[in-house]
């Protein structure tokens, strides 16, 4: 058995996560995975970043990395001067495809193949599943070949099966207050409302 910490949508906030990580401490997850924007919003990037590299949490970069990105090299034009954020993030993929536990686990920000902008959204405003949202991203994943698919980018907690693929959103740890830890082979999922707020 293993059980993999999930966070995303992190947004340079150093306390949610922070929470999130002790959290995953706590409940000794064997790895932990974070679905991309790491920037954004928030000014505590560099603790962050911090966060993340002493859990040994394995990311992928969100649209947000990539504005940051993107900003700070214009900035920099051709200076040599060295951006530890900038050079963490760069070195981010934008997809994770892995076997764990004999179930094959694809990770992008948004949705496949690789965006970083769009995503899979299935609530409404209320935050109720939208049935015909379910039914036209079974039909979009019908061939897509992976027992789970992990994305962020839209604020939407979920665990949906589309298709034959489970898609799971764990949301963002600093707006929606959430974190989960999928367990395999049984592909159980547990949640964690993060920061005494409910989650949304």
């Amino acid at each position: 058995m293993t059980s993999i910490g999930l966070i995303s949508d992190v947004h340079a906030a150093a306390a949610p996560l922070d929470e999130a990580l002790t959290i995953f401490r706590r409940e000794a997850v064997d790895q932990i995975y974070c679905l991309g924007d790491i920037a954004g919003y928030n000014d505590e990037l560099e603790s962050t970043i911090s966060l993340l590299q002493a859990s040994d949490c394995k990311s992928i970069v969100g649209n947000h990395d990539l504005s940051y990105i993107e900003k700070t090299n214009a900035l920099n034009g051709n200076s040599s001067e060295t951006d530890a954020s900038l050079s963490y993030l760069q070195q981010l993929p934008s997809v994770i495809d892995t076997v764990i536990e004999g179930k094959s686990i694809y990770m992008v920000h948004a949705e496949p193949p690789e965006a970083c902008h769009g995503g899979i959204k299935l609530r409404d405003k209320t935050g109720e599943i939208i049935a015909e949202r379910v039914e036209i991203w079974s039909e979009k994943l019908a061939h897509f070949d992976h027992d789970i698919l992990l994305v962020g980018h839209t604020h939407q907690v979920y665990t949906e099966r589309l298709g034959e693929t489970l898609v799971i959103n764990p949301g963002s740890t600093v707006f929606n207050h959430c974190c989960m830890i999928l367990h395999l082979p049984e592909m159980k999922i547990d949640t964690y409302s993060l920061c005494g707020k409910p989650i949304e």
